[in-house]
């Protein structure tokens, strides 16, 4: 193209999804003209906080999520109407390695959308104009900057390739000023956190260490993080937004979290992160990305590969079995590495 063109990137899974592909979409962004993401509900505030994001579009897609929308000729002529109008030169849809870009491939052709690329394992037909292929075990930051670069997108000079989010806001009137461990309990995927219990008896355990305990949830977790805080920690639930959550993850010395959002959120503003993983998706694609980080839970446990939501073992032995010894452990180790803002600064 003479011109660069008007790019859609399309992501439209969770908020975490989102905050993975931010590094591809700034390079989306460093070769057009105008860059639109097009996300589920769930991803709408990631997005928000992109750089390089300079429109956001929301669709709530019948093939993806937990809980997934009914199918509606209505809700998809109107996302067509509105592609229709926006007028992209160029579409480049995200997708997690088990997962198929074709649906919405399907609809950014009836859109009138003339160039498409995508990772597809599945025969695409006519719907994808660069079939790509994913290099084995990738990480999905890597997986999708790749898709970027063969697509026609590179990083701009002097971007490190790291997730990134706009800068967050102060939060000390939430947390104080004094230092202080995260503790997230929560996850859209039960198999993928501590029990309540076992995360309120860890919460005990790095109070009693020293550490000083801020305790984050959503509105929907006030229950859980009531319950995890006690009379150990401090607890946030229901009282921060995406963007104020990033600010307590950034003036945290270590998060601890299991591999969900919030995760990927402490590694873009720089927060070491004692992750939770339960082996139930690969590591190797999900685990924090370029931040210091250590991984706790048997990577080697009946679930593993399993894409379980629930704990198919009884007793969540892979996460509710790691000993407060190994999470003190953890966090010491981190925190030895992220005792201020100024060493964060420096590292990113």
């Amino acid at each position: 193209m003479s011109r660069r063109p008007r790019t859609l990137v399309v992501r439209l899974d969770s908020a975490g999804d989102v905050l993975l592909a931010g590094p591809a979409v700034r390079a989306v962004a460093a070769g057009s003209s105008h860059t639109a993401l097009l996300c589920g509900p769930l991803g709408v505030h990631a997005a928000q906080l992109l750089p390089g994001v300079d429109e956001v579009l929301v669709h709530d897609a019948p093939w993806v999520g937990l809980d997934p929308a009914p199918v509606s000729y209505e809700q998809t002529e109107r996302l067509l109407e509105t592609l229709r109008a926006k007028r992209y030169d160029r579409a480049l849809i995200l997708v997690s390695y088990h997962q198929s870009p074709l649906p919405i491939a399907f609809v950014l052709k009836l859109a009138g959308v003339a160039w498409t690329a995508a990772d597809s394992e599945d025969y695409p037909g006519a719907l994808l104009d660069l079939r790509h292929r994913r290099q084995p075990n990738r990480h999905e930051v890597l997986a999708a900057l790749d898709l970027a670069l063969d697509s026609g997108f590179a990083l701009p000079p002097g971007d490190d390739g790291l997730l990134r989010i706009s800068a967050p806001p102060p939060t000390t009137d939430l947390t104080g000023p004094e230092p202080y461990v995260v503790l997230h309990p929560g996850a859209a995927v039960p198999a993928r956190a501590w029990s309540a219990d076992r995360a309120a008896r860890a919460a005990a355990a790095l109070s009693a260490a020293g550490h000083r305990v801020v305790v984050t949830g959503g509105r929907t977790e006030k229950h859980l993080t009531a319950a995890v805080a006690a009379d150990h920690a401090l607890d946030l639930g229901g009282m921060t937004d995406l963007h104020q959550l990033a600010g307590v993850l950034a003036g945290a010395r270590v998060a601890v979290v299991g591999n969900t959002g919030p995760a990927h959120l402490a590694a873009a503003v720089g927060t070491p992160v004692a992750c939770l993983f339960a082996p139930v998706v690969p590591a190797e694609r999900w685990r924090p990305y370029n931040v210091p980080h250590v991984l706790l839970g048997d990577q080697h446990a009946q679930c593993a590969g399993s894409r379980a939501r629930s704990c198919p073992v009884p007793g969540h032995p892979c996460l509710d079995g790691i000993g407060n010894a190994e999470v003190l452990a953890a966090v010491a180790a981190l925190g030895a590495t992220a005792t201020g803002e100024e060493e964060r600064g420096a590292r990113r």
